[in-house]
């Protein structure tokens, strides 16, 4: 059932806050660990706790966030979803120990898990195809934002406030989320079908086991041997799960949806391009630290660039898309991130911080038009059977591919330690190395067909 534009003001701002709390919530932490770990009287090394319970309860339930969805509402869901994140966050705010806070940032990882994917699910189900980019587009938007902002806010409030206010943050946004939800969000259903247990043990057990080879990649005190192991048992249970799904009637994730070509290479895109766009927001605030000296705060200031830059670009994005069509934009557009990442081996301390400015806002005006094109043609022709299996996949998709981005740019990054004498000429070379990635990475989208992704771009018929 499509509902009238009339009757869904509210869903697209809706979906865009949920989008702006999960994606800011994911980096507002890293800032304030230090700071936590004090006042809990921990060491900052003990405190990847939180961040680790939190991504990898997001990694484990967002396989069956698309089957609560479609058996009790996707309004319901998303209401009770909102809600655990907000008492999730107050109960981190509350935290006393590390033992609370983690149990509080599972909370939170349980109502994350559902937020995003049933938003965007919502979206899938209420707009025709032909109108569903400019609203993608919009709802992307946060997304963007929220990983350049979260460094910025997590320095400013335990600068001049304290750490709790990174949580106490989610409740007032979550309350107003709550209270437009009840007003404009559509409460869709599908037929009911039965819960794939053996399903979600294996393709959950793959994404944990994922997401911990991932986050061990980046990790200098982990032996690679253990992270590769760790990756190797995800793969072992991925191939399981899908020597299950196709035996069972109603399987969690229905691998017939990866016969559309759009939706393969959409979700291939985006696991090979976020390699190299994933590691801006960890590398540059690194580089000005590390490298040249300059505080938490002022490096995380100086990323607003990328945020302006991803706000410009939205009004571009579908003209763009209606005169080149999606294989040109994506392989054109991919090419350029890749090149602009080459170019931050040319700063030096011996250079104005300024000069960082003019690539950052290209390449947040880069990323911007990447990701909604990405987005929006992985979901293109996803029929309304596959409409919250294959909305599920991308999100789980979405979740590993930034932490992949971050932990291979923090190998790469050590890699060249032992290669090159002087700080500066490690970041260089990692620049250089991951630029030439991302160029490699844009090649996936090859794949596409000149014509792809036309039913969301053609204008909408005007109404008499």
């Amino acid at each position: 059932m499509v509902r009238s534009s009339s009757d869904l003001t509210g869903l697209p701002w809706i979906a865009a806050m949920a989008f702006f709390m999960q994606a800011l919530d994911a980096t507002i932490l890293n800032t304030a660990l230090p700071a936590i770990a004090e006042s809990l009287h921990r060491s900052p090394l003990a405190m990847q706790s939180t961040i680790i319970s939190y991504s990898l309860t997001v990694a484990m339930l967002i396989p069956v966030s698309g089957w609560l969805a479609d058996r009790c509402g996707t309004r319901k869901v998303f209401i009770c979803a909102v809600t655990l994140f907000a008492v999730g966050s107050l109960a981190c705010a509350l935290s006393n120990s590390l033992g609370l806070l983690v149990i509080s940032r599972v909370i939170q990882g349980i109502g994350g898990a559902m937020m995003m994917p049933v938003a965007r699910l919502t979206l899938l189900r209420a707009y025709p195809r032909n109108e569903l980019l400019p609203i993608l587009n919009f709802v992307t938007m946060p997304g963007l934002l929220g990983p350049v902002m979260g460094p910025v806010l997590g320095g400013f409030f335990v600068t001049y406030a304290s750490w709790h206010w990174i949580f106490l943050i989610n409740i007032p946004i979550a309350l107003v989320g709550i209270f437009f939800a009840r007003k404009y969000m559509p409460d869709f259903t599908v037929p009911k079908r039965k819960f794939d247990s053996l399903g979600f043990i294996l393709f959950s057990g793959s994404i944990v086991a994922l997401s911990i080879g991932v986050e061990l990649l980046g990790e200098a005190q982990v032996s690679l041997s253990v992270a590769v192991a760790a990756m190797v048992v995800g793969v072992l249970l991925l191939a399981f799960y899908i020597k299950h799904a196709v035996k069972v009637k109603t399987p969690l994730i229905n691998l017939a949806m990866f016969r559309i070509r759009t939706f393969s290479v959409g979700i291939a895109g985006n696991v090979a391009s976020r390699l190299g766009t994933g590691c801006i927001p960890f590398l540059i605030p690194l580089l000005l630290q590390v490298a040249f000296g300059y505080s938490a705060l002022y490096a995380g200031f100086i990323m607003i660039a990328t945020a302006a830059g991803a706000i410009l670009a939205k009004s571009t994005v579908t003209p763009l898309l209606r005169r080149q069509g999606y294989r040109r934009t994506l392989v054109g557009i991919s090419a350029m991130i890749g090149l602009l990442i080459m170019s931050f081996a040319l700063q030096s301390s011996q250079h104005s911080i300024l000069w960082l400015l003019p690539p950052l806002f290209l390449i947040g005006m880069a990323m911007s038009t990447q990701f909604t094109s990405m987005n929006t043609i992985t979901l293109a022709d996803l029929t309304d059977e596959h409409a919250s299996g294959g909305n599920s996949v991308l999100a789980v998709t979405q979740q590993l591919a930034i932490s992949f981005g971050v932990s291979v740019s923090a190998a790469v990054l050590r890699f060249w330690q032992d290669y090159q004498p002087t700080t500066e000429g490690q970041f260089q070379a990692t620049f250089i190395t991951m630029g030439i990635v991302t160029i490699i990475a844009g090649s996936t989208f090859l794949l596409l067909m000149k014509n792809d992704g036309e039913n969301l771009i053609k204008r909408p018929a005007k109404k008499s």
